[in-house]
């Protein structure tokens, strides 16, 4: 793979193309983790949507302690969204290349973490602080594209996703008739491409994870912070060459 083409993922010069591979791999990523976490603590950890309308409903049957988790979830996926927009920020100011690279640099390192002792939290009666661990880790993710694509992509849920793909099909299919060309409804075939191939790509992803998951074990998730890694690996060196330099 050209180094251009891999510095393109994390450069702090977005484009639109830098942005549509970034979401992609990691709307794959979150698929991944998602699917393949349910299997190690049985809560999907990627949307709030559920995790939001759970809290609610264990309120309302009195199951406390499941409305603490519910909330050390959405505290953590927040905690994990604010961490990335430090992360960013702090790049920004400093001028760094690898501004977007660090928060995926974060997020490799604590999947890997997950990978190679995400068993032995389980084991331990510690599945509270795992599940805390992956909210985290996709609120970060979460937060990384959103800053990078400027809040035109988003990678950790499909809602949205599935409706804006119905909008665009909902336009695809219009019938025009006799409408003068300023007020006919046209669709935006490249965005429809770039939303379903994001669908895709999440649903590939939880293939991934629970394939993965269920003949791999904890360990699956070690590609996935690999990955991650090499996405990321360019603008720290730039940054590194940039340091020798000075």
């Amino acid at each position: 793979m050209p180094l251009h083409y891999l510095r393109s993922y994390a450069s702090p010069q977005r484009t639109e193309a830098g942005n549509r591979r970034l979401g992609l791999s990691l709307a794959f990523v979150a698929g991944a983790v998602n699917a393949g976490g349910f299997f190690a603590v049985g809560r999907y950890t990627s949307h709030m949507t559920g995790v939001v309308s759970a809290l609610a409903d264990d309120l309302a049957l009195g199951e406390i302690t499941l409305v603490a988790v519910g909330l050390l979830s959405l505290a953590a996926f927040l905690l994990g969204a604010a961490t990335s927009a430090i992360l960013i920020n702090w790049g920004r100011r400093h001028e760094a290349h690898s501004r977007y690279a660090l928060p995926l640099m974060l997020e490799a390192a604590l999947l890997l973490a997950f990978g190679l002792a995400g068993a032995a939290l389980v084991a331990a009666g510690h599945i509270t602080a795992t599940i805390a661990l992956l909210c985290f880790v996709m609120g970060l993710q979460n937060a990384i594209i959103t800053k990078a694509s400027r809040a035109e992509i988003r990678t950790t849920h499909v809602t949205g996703l599935v409706t804006d793909i119905g909008i665009e099909l909902g336009k695809l299919l219009y019938w025009n008739g006799a409408a003068a060309a300023g007020q006919r409804v046209r669709a935006d075939h490249h965005r429809l491409v770039l939303l379903a191939g994001l669908l895709a790509m999440f649903l590939g992803g939880a293939l991934a994870g629970a394939f993965g998951f269920h003949y791999f074990g904890y360990a699956a998730t070690v590609p996935l912070a690999a990955v991650l890694l090499v996405l990321a690996m360019m603008p720290l060196w730039d940054d590194m060459r940039a340091a020798v330099r000075s």
